[in-house]
């Protein structure tokens, strides 16, 4: 009967709260609505928390099962959520941002952004990127509660500021993000695969690139039928942490060692004056592609309260500790080879058999566990859209996950195989996606939800911001397609790279 009473309570504290917000709605700049606040509200929704246990420790009250509801916010539908959440400690979470940072993308680095770059300009352009991704990462985490409540999808916090147009407009962009960088993964893996077989077998071409995707994406589809959602990915994190050690010590190994044995490098940028213009251009797309995910509401969402005290933490640990490794590999990469650095190190370095065999099979798993982590936003709408809950093995979800989750990696599969361009998915997926949501977005969000506590300085921080992004992302975009459309021209579709 007291949690009968209690629940009744917090609701018409809620619905007083909403009434009081309607009041304050007014037109914005972008064509929504979006709620003016001078004060933060003293009483917190953890919505869409599926563990009634948690308590938020701002603040005594208890919380509220947003499960049972269906939240309209700003005219928009926010539905519940069929995953879990507030359960991961702030370490864990920051394994999960470390494992995105630390993919088998690292890889890559010496060859998409150094070599385009060169030395001067691509130590300082990582050094800036870091600084930049996180202070807008941590902009976007210090909204979480904005209004509140608990934003655990991007695009409901893009929604409750601006109205239903930009929660549209967000989740689209979101999904081009995450498409684009799985996308990413199942190239990434099949070039892994590859390349262990042909340290064992003649590289005769009778197996193709495109054959190895398709293997990567199939073990994708097993691992994502097998595990649920994003907290289960619990020891995986483990995993991924031993299988990213190995690849970047045997890869940081095997370089120092071709670097102290090979002649002089050639640390020239290649390529015509346009050529040189436009890779550098893609090159700076590939920084913040390098440390930014686009779906950080929805990792937050799995971390125990105080929600953004945490995140901090996990975004520190994130840009601190977990840069090191990829930093070593992309400097030391570089340095071994120069200009001649490919989009995968590992098919640069020479050495024992075993030691690139068991780097790239690390590199084809790592790549399997990341996957999971940057689809998770669109399992947990499916799941929720369909009503996904309760057992993983009942009949029901099982075969929902087999249908549509390997429907989903099916076609991104296809169009890994289909145009198997590593780097320049990543300058694209920087440009078009990565960009607008983790600089622009961020930084307008930020401006509007506290534009009465930001002094006139701090203001026009934000928007020299927004500007200097939009420019880049328009730039970094043509940038992509021109080389896309170059290389689409020098090889055919499902090009055995």
């Amino acid at each position: 009967m007291n949690k009968s009473i209690s629940i009744y309570r917090q609701l018409a504290v809620l619905k007083i709260f909403d009434e009081e917000e309607e009041r304050l709605l007014r037109v914005s700049p972008l064509g929504g609505e979006e709620r003016i606040q001078d004060q933060e509200p003293t009483v917190l929704m953890a919505g869409h928390n599926n563990n009634n246990n948690h308590h938020n420790s701002n603040n005594s009250s208890e919380e509220v099962d947003a499960s049972v509801l269906k939240v309209h916010d700003q005219g928009v539908e926010i539905p519940e959520t069929a995953h879990q959440i507030s359960s991961d400690s702030w370490f864990q979470v920051g394994f999960v941002l470390t494992t995105g940072i630390n993919s088998a993308y690292v890889l890559g680095y010496p060859g998409t952004v150094m070599v385009p770059l060169g030395w001067m300009a691509g130590v300082i352009g990582l050094i800036i990127a870091t600084i930049v991704s996180l202070n807008a990462n941590a902009l976007i985490a210090k909204l979480h509660e904005f209004g509140g409540k608990r934003h655990i999808r991007y695009r409901d916090l893009a929604g409750h500021i601006y109205g239903r147009r930009a929660y549209a407009l967000t989740w689209g962009l979101q999904y081009v993000n995450l498409f684009m960088i799985n996308t990413g993964y199942i190239i990434l893996a099949g070039q892994a695969l590859k390349a262990a077989f042909v340290l064992f077998w003649k590289d005769d071409h009778t197996m193709k690139l495109p054959y190895f995707i398709a293997i990567a994406g199939f073990v994708c589809a097993l691992f994502a039928i097998g595990i649920p959602n994003l907290s289960a990915l619990g020891v995986w994190l483990g995993v991924s942490t031993v299988l990213s050690t190995i690849y970047i010590v045997v890869a940081i190994w095997l370089s120092v060692r071709d670097g102290l044995k090979n002649p002089a490098r050639d640390y020239s940028i290649p390529g015509t004056t346009a050529t040189k213009i436009f890779e550098s251009i893609g090159a700076c797309a590939n920084l913040v592609f390098a440390f930014n995910t686009g779906m950080l509401p929805e990792i937050q969402a799995t971390i125990r309260q105080p929600v953004v005290e945490n995140m901090m933490k996990a975004l520190y640990f994130q840009f601190s500790v977990g840069v090191l490794p990829m930093f070593a590999v992309t400097f030391v990469g570089y340095w071994a080879y120069g200009n001649s650095s490919s989009s995968y190190l590992l098919n640069n370095v020479s050495g024992p058999v075993w030691m690139k065999a068991a780097a790239n099979i690390s590199a084809f798993l790592q790549s399997v566990i990341a996957l999971h982590i940057f689809a998770s936003p669109m399992y947990e709408f499916l799941d929720t859209k369909y009503g996904i809950k309760g057992n993983a093995l009942a009949v029901r979800n099982l075969t929902f996950r087999v249908t549509v989750r390997g429907g989903y990696l099916a076609i991104n599969t296809l169009v890994s195989a289909l145009l198997p361009f590593l780097g320049d998915f990543m300058s694209l997926t920087g440009a078009v996606s990565t960009f607008p949501l983790t600089f622009i977005l961020a930084n307008h969000m930020y401006l509007v939800a506290k534009r009465t506590k930001l002094p006139s300085s701090q203001k026009m921080w934000h928007w020299l911001n927004i500007c200097f992004f939009c420019v880049a992302s328009v730039a970094a975009a043509i940038a992509a397609l021109r080389l896309i459309t170059v290389d689409s021209k020098t090889y055919h579709v499902f090009a055995d790279l």
